[in-house]
């Protein structure tokens, strides 16, 4: 495994980042995918096997349950000093008044909830979810630095939003004096590559990390695109993100499989490799639902695709509707 910097921190971070949105109890999620605790451990087992330190869920995946398997796994297998753990706050599976959002209210309550489902003292990144429409970024942005000053948490990052909204939100810590965001946690992969419009040189002038959510497309670039699995065909966020540009994607998906094929490896390493050369990408979040997926993606670190290789993918690439956040 190889580690790097979270950005402009002396924070050391496995070049892979196991996201746990497939964890949880299934019938208090809209996944009815997601792996249960028994079918968690393994994998999150197999992560620290492998030299991944890096983990990150949120407090809505699974109504929490997610936190609850990933706190207890690690608990029993990793040194808590050694692990880089990471949250999100801004969703809630119940409806009512300040159950969701970027409040101060709702970020306090959330924090420590958070904390008791994981079992520890402190987050090492407390991530905002999405931006909150509805909150003053000055509230917000207060509210967390709170967080960190109580050492509930180490450094906080944001998720899936505008850059002009990032950039109001790294202004106005630097204004006030509080905690500034290290890492922006957004979507972006070979078939959704919108992000390097603004985004991405945005971060790599501030040097802020980049840890990208559906690096594999949930799972399109790694099949054949006829091929199905219980996921491809239950997900509907993930149909809600690739179905309505599938016809534009189709080649570049069939060019990662003759790469594949090519190299004698398979397609999941040539996607990953690709992510991992696009600066300024940090960590890739991936998901696994065996152990076996956490090892393609560990072997993914050892390929350097050529320049014509990666010409060759990302030629065929068309604009794409925003989707994600709004």
């Amino acid at each position: 495994m190889e580690y790097v910097k979270l950005g402009n921190t002396g924070l050391d971070v496995s070049r892979l980042c196991l996201g746990c949105m497939g964890f949880g109890e299934a019938e208090r999620w809209v996944h009815p995918w997601v792996l249960n605790e028994e079918n968690s451990r393994p994998i999150i087992k197999k992560a620290l096997d492998l030299g991944i330190n890096f983990f990150d869920t949120a407090n809505v995946y699974s109504d929490g349950t997610s936190e609850e398997f990933l706190g207890r796994a690690l608990k029993d297998y990793a040194n808590r000093d050694e692990i880089v753990l990471a949250t999100k706050v801004y969703f809630s599976v119940n409806e009512g008044p300040n159950r969701s959002g970027l409040s101060r209210k709702a970020i306090m309550s959330k924090i420590d909830r958070s904390l008791k489902r994981l079992e520890t003292d402190y987050v090492d990144l407390y991530i905002i979810h999405r931006w909150d429409y509805n909150t003053p970024i000055e509230e917000t942005m207060e509210a967390l630095h709170d967080v960190v000053k109580a050492g509930k948490a180490r450094y906080i990052g944001a998720s899936a939003m505008h850059a002009w909204q990032f950039q109001k939100a790294l202004y106005t810590a630097e204004k006030n004096g509080w905690t500034r965001f290290v890492s922006m946690q957004n979507h972006y992969n070979l078939i959704y590559r919108e992000e390097e419009r603004e985004m991405l040189p945005f971060c790599q002038e501030e040097k802020i990390a980049v840890t990208p959510y559906s690096p594999l497309a949930s799972g399109r670039l790694t099949r054949d695109w006829a091929e199905t699995t219980h996921r491809s065909e239950t997900d509907q966020i993930q149909k809600s993100k690739y179905d309505k540009m599938a016809n534009a994607d189709r080649l570049i998906v069939e060019r990662v499989a003759e790469i594949a094929e090519k190299r004698g490896v398979p397609r999941v390493q040539v996607a990953l490799a690709w992510l991992l050369q696009k600066n300024p990408v940090t960590a890739p979040i991936i998901g696994a639902s065996k152990t076996a997926h956490l090892e393609n993606a560990a072997d993914a670190l050892s390929i350097q695709l050529t320049t014509e290789e990666i010409a060759l993918l990302e030629e065929p690439y068309v604009p794409h509707p925003i989707v994600g956040f709004k």
